[in-house]
């Protein structure tokens, strides 16, 4: 296992690789992994690792041993990171790429929940791939309370993983929910019934790291493709299809199959 800091710059982020999985670690525990921009800067050159990395197959995003998730913002930046329209405007971007490249890291990313998990929290959780959480987690999207709007990505991941109308019963109100009730909206997609959320993400991430890489990565293409409006005779769609028939997976996996032996597969 390898762990070091994001960058000389901040060391509230760690980034732990433990072949074939690598974590990202909020590491800010004295307040609760708020998420300052020094954090949110971090995270797409932590993610480009993860994508270059040929040894690392999935990538899960946790609070460390803090016992929270990430609980929102770091308030104390706000006088000065939000003192404008221009500094809130450049605050706002750097947090959008951040999210951005969490969501369309080409590898599979989980969110590991324990604990609280509120506003840019949950941000974050939404732009992963599969989010598992603890029975001791707990949810808000706040900025009602904080007289602000939810930023347009941010709520468009919220739309889809929960529909208008539960969107606007947390955004309307800022509530904190239980786990349970996260789960029956569908905000989370795991309810874990191990010590912890890490633990179980660690165990999903061996299994997808059992199959096919090049499986997870066009899958998340095909899918990425359908929710921005692909038909599914449209050309991207068929391609994508088709190509699989020739990729060395393919044939490792199907000989495996008919040998009855696992299959070793060899995309990286």
């Amino acid at each position: 296992m390898t762990v070091f800091q994001a960058s000389a710059l901040t060391d509230s982020i760690q980034f732990i690789t433990d072949a074939p999985l690598a974590e990202i670690v909020f590491n800010k525990p004295e307040k609760r992994n708020a998420l300052s921009l020094d954090m949110w800067a971090a995270i797409p050159q932590l993610i480009d690792q993860a994508v270059s990395s040929p040894e690392v197959k999935v990538v899960t995003i946790h609070g460390g041993v803090s016992g929270v998730f990430a609980a929102g913002a770091d308030i104390a930046e706000f006088d000065h990171a939000y003192a404008s329209a221009e500094s809130a405007k450049s605050a706002g971007l750097l947090i959008a790429r951040a999210l951005t490249s969490i969501e369309t890291c080409t590898k599979p990313t989980l969110a590991a929940i324990d604990g609280a998990c509120v506003g840019g929290g949950v941000s974050v959780a939404l732009a992963c791939d599969i989010r598992l959480a603890s029975k001791m987690s707990k949810f808000g999207i706040t900025p009602a309370k904080l007289g602000l709007v939810y930023p347009a990505g941010d709520t468009r991941r919220l739309l889809t993983a929960i529909g208008p109308g539960a969107a606007k019963d947390l955004l309307f109100t800022g509530r904190i929910i239980e786990a349970q009730e996260a789960m029956s909206l569908r905000l989370i997609d795991r309810l874990v019934t191990e010590p912890s959320a890490v633990d179980a993400a660690r165990t999903l991430a061996r299994e997808i790291s059992d199959v096919s890489q090049w499986s997870t990565r066009a899958i998340k293409q095909m899918i990425i493709g359908l929710q921005n409006g692909w038909c599914d005779d449209d050309d991207e769609a068929i391609d994508l299809f088709v190509e699989g028939f020739s990729n060395e997976d393919h044939q490792e996996g199907y000989r495996a199959f008919l040998a009855k032996q696992p299959p070793k597969f060899g995309f990286k």
